[in-house]
């Protein structure tokens, strides 16, 4: 049986660095690995945790995009911040990107990898079934 497993990368040298893909297409499955607020043209990052937030969601979409996905495919959505006190800052933009989707959710407080870094996001969406 042969694989149709795809690896998407944004170009991030935190993906080339480390070791991983921002998103892995397996089949009808994206599993978009967790993103953050840079801007990975230039590696840069807002202080702002509502400019992180939307960066963030821009990077996923486009992840999904190339990989046949749109945000309405989104079933389950994970959030990471250092500091839980930021989250309902985030809630406007969550609520507009996720808004059709409704996915099965989870925030987390932990340390992330850089301290610039206010909130990371995980997704894991379908492609929507292809019309035969």
């Amino acid at each position: 049986m042969q694989s149709t497993r795809r690896r998407i990368t944004q170009g991030s040298t935190f993906e080339e660095q480390i070791g991983y893909s921002r998103a892995v297409v397996d089949g009808r499955w994206v599993f978009v690995a967790g993103t953050t607020g840079f801007d990975y043209s230039t590696m840069s990052i807002s202080d702002d945790i509502v400019e992180q937030v939307d960066q963030t969601l821009a990077n996923i979409a486009a992840a999904l995009a190339e990989a046949g996905s749109h945000p309405d495919e989104v079933v389950r959505v994970k959030y990471y911040l250092p500091d839980a006190d930021d989250f309902e800052a985030c809630w406007p933009s969550l609520r507009r990107f996720f808004a059709n989707a409704l996915p099965a959710a989870t925030m987390l407080r932990c340390d992330l990898a850089d301290s610039r870094i206010r909130i990371e996001i995980e997704v894991t969406a379908l492609k929507p079934e292809e019309m035969t």
